[in-house]
């Protein structure tokens, strides 16, 4: 209300405080001060220019950093580029990571593989061959992993009657400087692939789902459980 009282009592002062922000916040508010004081007889109150000093002080108030203990994304350099991480300076330890997925058969596809009746032969132990492979090669398979020294890959891949599909799981383990999810996780993508590719001439209504890493162990992170 006050200030609407004198912006109608000085038209002069509405046309200063409209072009305030080129001229900034503190000259603005002196000369609103000296009209003020020409029509009321009495300097203003504080609050006016000490509001105007707390916007002047919020504005210069630094922008908040980031937490030395945020998580960074390794594998893109200092200006977003791809890059390989040295883990030289890491200590070796032992790795361990198990990954799941699920393939979906329907009740047709399943039948012929508990039967073992598919033209290509037995499903389950090829796809199990293909996740060992698959564990391998991950190295060559995304560009930006290590080549690892597996000490252990196992595969159990589990028929589910109860929604006609195929629980695949795949544990990798090494003892070095970086971990081996990548290796689990590409072992049971690889093995459900197979489980299509064994199976698609008798359907193509299959379907690969809920790749997941399962639990890790070893490293500076330690272990990790999914709980979702």
């Amino acid at each position: 209300m006050l200030l609407r009282r004198i912006v109608a009592a000085c038209p002069q002062s509405r046309r200063m405080f409209s072009s305030s922000a080129n001229h900034g916040y503190e000259s603005a508010i002196q000369e609103l001060n000296k009209e003020m004081e020409s029509v009321f007889g009495d300097p203003p109150a504080n609050g006016l220019a000490s509001s105007a000093n707390n916007l002047n002080n919020e504005a210069q108030l630094p922008a908040p950093s980031i937490s030395e203990s945020s998580f960074e994304l390794t594998h893109t350099g200092k200006s977003g580029e791809a890059q390989m991480v040295d883990v030289s300076p890491k200590e070796s330890s032992k790795r361990k990571a198990t990954a799941v997925c699920k393939v979906i058969l329907g009740k047709k596809v399943f039948d012929l593989v508990v039967a073992n009746q598919m033209g290509k032969g037995d499903v389950l132990t090829v796809a199990k061959i293909a996740g060992i492979t698959a564990a391998k090669q991950t190295s060559n398979l995304i560009p930006l992993c290590h080549n690892i020294n597996l000490s252990h890959v196992q595969m159990d891949l589990r028929l589910n009657h109860e929604d006609f599909s195929v629980t695949i799981e795949g544990e990798a383990a090494s003892t070095g400087k970086t971990g081996v999810e990548m290796e689990a996780m590409t072992a049971v993508s690889i093995a459900g692939l197979t489980v299509y590719d064994m199976c698609k001439a008798a359907s193509k209504d299959i379907a690969i789902t809920d790749i997941r890493l399962k639990h890790k162990s070893g490293g500076k992170s330690g272990e990790y459980w999914w709980t979702q």
